[in-house]
Protein backbone atom coordinates (compact mmCIF):
# COMPACT_ATOMS: atom_id res chain seq x y z
CA UNK A 1 0.00 0.00 0.00
CA UNK A 2 1.34 3.68 -0.94
CA UNK A 3 0.13 6.67 1.32
CA UNK A 4 -0.98 9.19 -1.64
CA UNK A 5 -2.15 12.96 -0.51
CA UNK A 6 -3.96 15.50 -2.53
CA UNK A 7 -2.42 18.74 -2.94
CA UNK A 8 -3.89 22.00 -4.52
CA UNK A 9 -1.67 24.68 -5.89
CA UNK A 10 -2.24 28.23 -6.25
CA UNK A 11 -4.59 29.74 -9.07
CA UNK A 12 -5.24 26.05 -9.66
CA UNK A 13 -8.77 24.40 -8.15
CA UNK A 14 -7.92 21.07 -9.38
CA UNK A 15 -6.37 18.42 -6.61
CA UNK A 16 -3.20 16.28 -7.33
CA UNK A 17 -2.39 12.73 -6.24
CA UNK A 18 1.17 12.78 -4.87
CA UNK A 19 3.19 10.09 -2.51
CA UNK A 20 3.04 11.65 0.96
CA UNK A 21 6.49 10.17 0.96
CA UNK A 22 5.66 9.50 4.75
CA UNK A 23 5.37 12.94 5.60
CA UNK A 24 3.31 14.28 8.50
CA UNK A 25 0.70 15.94 6.72
CA UNK A 26 -2.82 17.34 8.11
CA UNK A 27 -5.41 19.00 5.41
CA UNK A 28 -4.65 22.66 5.28
CA UNK A 29 -1.03 22.62 5.96
CA UNK A 30 1.48 23.63 3.54
CA UNK A 31 4.41 21.80 1.74
CA UNK A 32 7.16 21.32 -0.86
CA UNK A 33 6.41 18.94 -3.92
CA UNK A 34 8.13 18.14 -6.42
CA UNK A 35 6.85 18.70 -10.15
CA UNK A 36 7.56 18.61 -13.29
CA UNK A 37 8.62 22.53 -12.63
CA UNK A 38 10.78 21.65 -9.99
CA UNK A 39 10.27 22.41 -6.32
CA UNK A 40 6.48 23.89 -5.61
CA UNK A 41 4.70 25.08 -2.60
CA UNK A 42 1.27 23.73 -2.48
CA UNK A 43 -1.64 23.29 0.37
CA UNK A 44 -2.90 19.88 1.56
CA UNK A 45 -6.19 19.37 0.54
CA UNK A 46 -6.80 15.61 0.66
CA UNK A 47 -5.36 13.83 3.69
CA UNK A 48 -3.21 10.99 3.53
CA UNK A 49 -4.56 7.50 2.72
CA UNK A 50 -3.97 4.23 1.55
CA UNK A 51 -4.37 2.88 -1.59
CA UNK A 52 -3.01 0.07 -3.14
CA UNK A 53 -0.06 0.45 -5.48
CA UNK A 54 -1.54 -1.26 -8.56
CA UNK A 55 -3.81 1.50 -8.35
CA UNK A 56 -1.10 3.90 -8.53
CA UNK A 57 0.47 5.73 -11.48
CA UNK A 58 3.99 5.30 -11.98
CA UNK A 59 6.04 8.22 -11.42
CA UNK A 60 3.98 9.90 -9.18
CA UNK A 61 6.03 12.90 -8.05
CA UNK A 62 6.76 13.10 -4.11
CA UNK A 63 5.50 15.63 -0.94
CA UNK A 64 9.55 16.58 -0.19
CA UNK A 65 8.71 18.30 3.23
CA UNK A 66 6.33 20.40 5.51
CA UNK A 67 7.02 24.25 4.39
CA UNK A 68 9.43 26.23 6.35
CA UNK A 69 8.98 29.69 7.46
CA UNK A 70 11.56 30.80 5.20
CA UNK A 71 9.47 28.81 2.41
CA UNK A 72 6.52 31.12 3.28
CA UNK A 73 8.12 34.27 3.09
CA UNK A 74 9.64 32.62 -0.36
CA UNK A 75 5.82 32.25 -1.58
CA UNK A 76 4.92 35.89 -0.58
CA UNK A 77 8.06 37.23 -2.14
CA UNK A 78 7.51 35.31 -5.34
CA UNK A 79 3.70 36.76 -5.55
CA UNK A 80 5.42 40.64 -4.70
CA UNK A 81 7.61 39.95 -7.47
CA UNK A 82 4.54 38.60 -10.23
CA UNK A 83 2.38 41.79 -8.94
CA UNK A 84 5.47 43.79 -9.83
CA UNK A 85 6.07 41.97 -12.88
CA UNK A 86 2.16 42.43 -13.99
CA UNK A 87 2.52 46.38 -13.93
CA UNK A 88 5.80 46.48 -15.84
CA UNK A 89 4.73 44.36 -18.63
CA UNK A 90 1.60 46.63 -18.46
CA UNK A 91 3.53 49.38 -19.15
CA UNK A 92 5.40 48.35 -21.67
CA UNK A 93 2.64 46.42 -23.99
CA UNK A 94 1.25 49.92 -23.70
CA UNK A 95 4.76 52.13 -24.39
CA UNK A 96 5.05 49.47 -27.71
CA UNK A 97 1.53 49.55 -28.92
CA UNK A 98 0.76 46.18 -29.14
CA UNK A 99 -2.62 44.96 -29.25
CA UNK A 100 -2.38 42.34 -26.23
CA UNK A 101 -4.16 41.78 -22.93
CA UNK A 102 -1.78 41.07 -19.95
CA UNK A 103 -4.00 38.67 -17.55
CA UNK A 104 -1.65 37.45 -14.96
CA UNK A 105 1.74 36.65 -13.98
CA UNK A 106 2.84 33.03 -12.49
CA UNK A 107 6.62 32.99 -11.10
CA UNK A 108 8.05 29.23 -10.16
CA UNK A 109 8.51 28.56 -7.35
CA UNK A 110 12.54 29.44 -7.70
CA UNK A 111 12.05 32.16 -9.41
CA UNK A 112 13.77 30.53 -12.70
CA UNK A 113 10.84 31.28 -15.18
CA UNK A 114 7.86 33.52 -15.58
CA UNK A 115 4.98 32.73 -17.18
CA UNK A 116 2.85 35.96 -18.71
CA UNK A 117 -0.62 35.08 -19.79
CA UNK A 118 -2.28 37.87 -22.48
CA UNK A 119 -4.97 37.70 -24.66
CA UNK A 120 -5.16 39.03 -28.50
CA UNK A 121 -7.36 39.25 -31.18
CA UNK A 122 -4.54 38.62 -33.74
CA UNK A 123 -1.04 37.21 -33.76
CA UNK A 124 1.25 39.00 -31.77
CA UNK A 125 4.95 40.50 -32.48
CA UNK A 126 5.94 40.15 -28.78
CA UNK A 127 9.76 39.28 -29.18
CA UNK A 128 11.09 42.94 -28.17
CA UNK A 129 8.32 42.14 -25.72
CA UNK A 130 9.94 39.20 -23.71
CA UNK A 131 13.53 41.05 -24.01
CA UNK A 132 12.46 43.65 -22.16
CA UNK A 133 11.13 41.48 -19.72
CA UNK A 134 14.18 39.43 -19.40
CA UNK A 135 16.21 42.45 -19.36
CA UNK A 136 14.26 43.62 -16.54
CA UNK A 137 13.70 40.48 -14.24
CA UNK A 138 16.60 38.04 -15.41
CA UNK A 139 14.59 35.40 -15.36
CA UNK A 140 13.12 32.90 -18.36
CA UNK A 141 10.07 34.25 -20.15
CA UNK A 142 7.32 32.54 -21.68
CA UNK A 143 4.02 34.41 -23.32
CA UNK A 144 1.11 32.23 -23.33
CA UNK A 145 -2.20 33.21 -24.88
CA UNK A 146 -4.81 32.30 -23.23
CA UNK A 147 -8.68 32.54 -24.58
CA UNK A 148 -11.80 34.81 -22.60
CA UNK A 149 -12.82 31.71 -20.50
CA UNK A 150 -9.52 31.31 -19.04
CA UNK A 151 -8.94 35.33 -18.36
CA UNK A 152 -12.21 35.00 -16.68
CA UNK A 153 -11.04 32.29 -14.46
CA UNK A 154 -7.77 34.25 -14.24
CA UNK A 155 -9.28 37.15 -13.34
CA UNK A 156 -12.70 36.10 -10.75
CA UNK A 157 -15.54 37.96 -10.11
CA UNK A 158 -19.24 37.89 -9.44
CA UNK A 159 -21.22 36.26 -12.12
CA UNK A 160 -25.19 37.69 -13.08
CA UNK A 161 -26.61 35.45 -10.08
CA UNK A 162 -24.24 37.21 -8.10
CA UNK A 163 -22.27 34.37 -6.63
CA UNK A 164 -18.44 34.27 -7.32
CA UNK A 165 -17.86 32.54 -10.84
CA UNK A 166 -18.27 29.09 -10.66
CA UNK A 167 -14.88 28.88 -13.04
CA UNK A 168 -13.01 30.79 -10.30
CA UNK A 169 -14.13 29.23 -7.04
CA UNK A 170 -14.70 25.54 -8.02
CA UNK A 171 -14.13 24.16 -11.64
CA UNK A 172 -10.87 22.57 -12.24
CA UNK A 173 -11.54 22.80 -15.74
CA UNK A 174 -13.75 23.81 -18.56
CA UNK A 175 -16.80 21.69 -20.16
CA UNK A 176 -17.85 22.11 -23.72
CA UNK A 177 -20.64 24.29 -23.46
CA UNK A 178 -23.58 24.30 -26.78
CA UNK A 179 -26.91 26.62 -27.52
CA UNK A 180 -28.45 22.91 -26.94
CA UNK A 181 -28.32 23.32 -23.71
CA UNK A 182 -29.90 26.58 -22.99
CA UNK A 183 -32.48 25.44 -25.55
CA UNK A 184 -33.72 22.23 -23.89
CA UNK A 185 -33.85 24.09 -20.76
CA UNK A 186 -36.35 26.50 -22.17
CA UNK A 187 -34.17 29.61 -21.93
CA UNK A 188 -34.57 32.82 -23.57
CA UNK A 189 -32.31 32.61 -26.57
CA UNK A 190 -31.05 35.91 -25.57
CA UNK A 191 -26.76 36.92 -25.35
CA UNK A 192 -27.16 39.04 -22.40
CA UNK A 193 -29.27 36.27 -20.72
CA UNK A 194 -26.44 33.12 -21.25
CA UNK A 195 -23.62 34.50 -21.44
CA UNK A 196 -20.98 34.77 -18.55
CA UNK A 197 -18.58 37.43 -17.93
CA UNK A 198 -16.33 35.90 -20.62
CA UNK A 199 -18.86 36.64 -22.85
CA UNK A 200 -19.34 33.29 -23.77
CA UNK A 201 -22.18 30.80 -23.12
CA UNK A 202 -22.37 30.27 -18.98
CA UNK A 203 -20.50 27.16 -17.42
CA UNK A 204 -23.62 26.63 -15.67
CA UNK A 205 -26.16 25.76 -19.01
CA UNK A 206 -24.09 22.08 -18.40
CA UNK A 207 -24.85 21.64 -14.63
CA UNK A 208 -28.22 20.75 -14.84
CA UNK A 209 -28.33 19.66 -18.80
CA UNK A 210 -28.25 15.87 -18.42
CA UNK A 211 -31.18 15.84 -16.28
CA UNK A 212 -33.48 18.43 -18.35
CA UNK A 213 -32.28 15.98 -20.83
CA UNK A 214 -33.61 12.95 -19.42
CA UNK A 215 -36.71 14.50 -18.09
CA UNK A 216 -37.76 16.18 -21.29
CA UNK A 217 -38.04 12.85 -23.02
CA UNK A 218 -41.25 12.21 -21.39
CA UNK A 219 -42.73 15.33 -22.99
CA UNK A 220 -43.54 16.46 -26.20
CA UNK A 221 -41.28 18.85 -28.15
CA UNK A 222 -42.28 22.56 -28.35
CA UNK A 223 -44.46 23.63 -31.54
CA UNK A 224 -45.31 19.53 -32.05
CA UNK A 225 -49.09 19.03 -32.76
CA UNK A 226 -49.96 16.13 -31.39
CA UNK A 227 -53.68 14.00 -30.01
CA UNK A 228 -54.37 14.68 -25.98
CA UNK A 229 -57.34 13.04 -24.09
CA UNK A 230 -58.48 16.25 -24.75
CA UNK A 231 -58.52 16.76 -28.52
CA UNK A 232 -56.12 17.65 -30.83
CA UNK A 233 -53.82 20.60 -30.57
CA UNK A 234 -50.33 22.58 -30.75
CA UNK A 235 -48.22 22.45 -27.91
CA UNK A 236 -47.54 26.22 -26.53
CA UNK A 237 -45.20 25.90 -23.51
CA UNK A 238 -43.15 23.37 -21.63
CA UNK A 239 -42.68 22.52 -17.83
CA UNK A 240 -39.80 20.21 -17.98
CA UNK A 241 -38.99 20.35 -14.02
CA UNK A 242 -42.83 20.54 -13.17
CA UNK A 243 -43.30 17.82 -15.99
CA UNK A 244 -46.27 19.60 -17.68
CA UNK A 245 -47.22 21.56 -20.74
CA UNK A 246 -49.69 23.49 -22.56
CA UNK A 247 -50.98 22.64 -25.41
CA UNK A 248 -53.68 24.90 -27.81
CA UNK A 249 -56.39 22.63 -28.87
CA UNK A 250 -58.18 22.99 -31.93
CA UNK A 251 -61.04 25.16 -30.30
CA UNK A 252 -59.23 27.61 -29.42
CA UNK A 253 -58.80 26.85 -25.47
CA UNK A 254 -55.19 26.29 -24.23
CA UNK A 255 -54.65 23.69 -21.63
CA UNK A 256 -52.49 22.49 -19.23
CA UNK A 257 -51.61 18.95 -19.57
CA UNK A 258 -49.11 16.23 -17.94
CA UNK A 259 -47.64 13.32 -20.23
CA UNK A 260 -50.77 11.03 -18.92
CA UNK A 261 -52.70 13.40 -20.96
CA UNK A 262 -50.83 12.81 -24.40
CA UNK A 263 -51.90 9.78 -26.72
CA UNK A 264 -49.01 8.81 -28.04
CA UNK A 265 -49.16 7.31 -31.79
Amino acid sequence: MVEITGIRFKRNLKIYDFDANQVSLKKGSSVIVETENGMTLGVVAVPPREKDEHRVHKGLKKVLRAATEEDIAQAEKIRQQELRAKVFCVEKVKQLGLKMKIVNVEYFFDGSKAIFYFTADKRVDFRKLVRMLASEFRTRIEMRQIGARDEAKHVGGLGACGRELCCAKFMPSFELISIKMAKTQGLVLNPDEISGRCGRLMCCLAFEFPQYKAMSKHLPKMGKRIKTTHGEGRVVRLDIMMQRFWVRLSSGETMEMTPENWMRG
